[in-house]
């Protein structure tokens, strides 16, 4: 292992973690909890495109208490297109959770699309972006202890998004402490323009797909104590053609500390843009991850980040359409990427699945990073096709064998025997049990809270606070020493698709009960040691 994550770390003689002996058991405790609200996406033929887009949410804590609250992101109709608002669900412990976005002014309107939780005016507070298809939204959270408030303040930080909007993830792109904020751009789209059903697909009349349409733009914001302004160009990401852009994410692809752009589009290649000092540079193609091994464009939807395979450098997996594959690029020395999907035993099981939401999480707590992927085709003419496809689909659970590997479980409760339209996922630990559990949007359908009954052995989760970095510490890299190995994760903030996961770090330990050291990289470049932390606990480390 590197020598500079030991440097201060004296470590202890443990067993390794081994995989746990329980049967994988997920329950969907949603309508229970009070997550009830259906969502509205269009019709019930998915006439037009956007009827079978958005789905997103966001874990947060809105109050500061330590539980994770919940923003449910509602979509409209084209009659309606004003819609009948999102969710604020407030986590009330064993009473279930509470929508209080409409008294806490957080109800937005539009037809939305996702959402993205970050404290971008380091106030100590969750703040939200609502991606839309037509003018975002910017929720400051101005609450205290006396009551919960957010105000819409999208005009006054200057920004101005008449667009469809996607994908959002925000990042300190430009080293100074506060969190910048990139949107992707899917198309221009106008009923007025499109004939409904106006293609076929397999046989079937469908909506016409975003290669009839004219690509969106995408735009990176640079936050100006609290103001953005568009710096695509000045910062080098408007040099590109624009792309059906799905899902974007801030992570340091190379390791150089700082935090590179990643962008997942659909049916056009994928956006790498390196940074070097605040400036982009497109590296897509060189990286290897422009396209799929195959060498063609993919159906980019959701994205997520993590080192599958336990050799230290993150790795990244991106869903997509139906007759494809989720493709898994494995991080190379250099910051390039190799597809590794087949190897890696998740070809085949996609193929007939049309991906979405992907979360990464050690789920059983036995010290590598399963994968979670959510299902649901676009088209519901499919069934009647007789091609076999079906509209809605099961979701699927990869567990990691320790090698970089995956198996897909079998049926699971919770998972395949409920089979819904499924879009955004969110791995996060809602009950503060130490475990991590799924949230999972579904198309005109309320969501899925599936309580994960799994995990067995020790864990550690660890909030962070940037003190010379950005307060919510995005793009800080965590390594865990624990029972002689070494894992590694990073703090994000946008992901999976059209959403923002569990803003805490989660590690699982198995048997381990004894840490040797947390080793902090902070987006400031300071390294930060804590020596022994406690298991079965989430810690709050503040930058040194």
């Amino acid at each position: 292992m590197a020598m500079w994550i030991l440097s201060g770390c004296s470590p202890q003689t443990e067993p390794e973690i081994k995989r746990p002996d329980s049967a994988p058991s997920f329950v969907d405790v949603a309508e229970s909890v009070g997550l009830t609200r259906v969502h509205t996406g269009g019709g019930p033929e998915k006439e037009y495109i956007v009827e079978a887009k958005g789905g997103g949410a966001a874990f947060l804590d809105l109050e500061g208490d330590g539980d994770l609250d919940l923003y449910w992101v509602n979509g409209a109709t084209l009659e309606h297109p004003q819609g009948a608002g999102n969710a604020l669900y407030r986590n009330d412990g064993d009473a279930g959770f509470t929508d209080v976005a409409p008294a806490a002014g957080a109800s937005g309107s539009g037809w939305g699309m996702g959402a993205a939780s970050a404290d971008y005016d380091n106030d100590g507070d969750a703040d939200l972006f609502v991606t839309c298809l037509t003018d975002d939204i910017l929720l400051r959270n101005d609450s205290d202890a006396e009551k919960l408030a957010f105000a819409d303040v999208t005009a006054e930080a200057g920004i101005h998004l008449p667009r469809w909007s996607t994908g959002a993830a925000f990042g300190d792109y430009d080293g100074d402490g506060d969190l910048d904020l990139y949107v992707s751009g899917y198309a221009e789209f106008s009923v007025e323009r499109i004939r409904p059903l106006g293609t076929r697909w397999r046989g079937a009349d469908v909506f016409v797909g975003p290669v009839g349409l004219p690509a969106a733009p995408d735009a990176l914001l640079r936050n100006d104590d609290g103001r953005f302004v568009d710096a695509s160009d000045t910062a080098g990401v408007a040099g590109v053609d624009p792309g059906y852009g799905l899902a974007a994410l801030f992570v340091d692809i190379d390791d150089d500390g700082d935090v590179d752009l990643f962008v997942a589009n659909d049916s056009t290649p994928n956006f790498l843009f390196s940074n070097e000092v605040g400036h982009f540079v497109d590296v897509s193609l060189e990286a290897g991850v422009a396209y799929g091994g195959r060498g063609r464009a993919q159906a980019g939807m959701g994205v997520a980040w993590g080192d599958f395979d336990g050799d230290l450098q993150p790795d990244l997996l991106v869903t997509h359409f139906e007759n494809d594959y989720n493709t898994l690029y494995r991080s190379q020395v250099g910051g390039s990427f190799a597809d590794v999907t087949l190897l890696a035993g998740l070809g085949v099981e996609a193929f007939p699945m049309v991906g979405f939401g992907a979360s990464p999480g050690d789920f059983d707590h036995d010290g590598d990073l399963d994968l979670f992927v959510a299902n649901g085709h676009v088209h519901p003419q499919i069934e009647r096709a007789g091609t076999g496809s079906s509209y809605a689909q099961p979701n699927q659970l990869y567990e990691n064998l320790g090698d970089g590997t995956f198996e897909l479980l079998g049926p699971v409760s919770g998972l395949a025997d409920d089979l819904r339209v499924s879009r955004g996922s969110l791995a996060g630990d809602y009950d503060n049990d130490g475990d991590l559990d799924l949230f999972v949007h579904n198309l005109n359908d309320r969501p899925s809270l599936l309580r994960n009954d799994w995990a067995r052995g020790h864990w550690l989760g660890v909030s962070l606070t940037g003190t010379r970095s950005n307060r919510d510490a995005a793009g800080a890299r965590l390594h865990v020493v624990a029972g002689g190995r070494v894992q590694v994760r990073d703090v994000i903030r946008g992901s999976s698709y059209l959403g923002s996961e569990d803003p805490r770090i989660h590690f699982g330990l198995g048997e381990v009960t004894v840490v040797d050291c947390l080793v902090v990289r902070w987006p400031s470049g300071r390294r930060q040691v804590v020596v022994s932390p406690a298991v079965d606990r989430y810690l709050t480390v503040v930058e040194d």
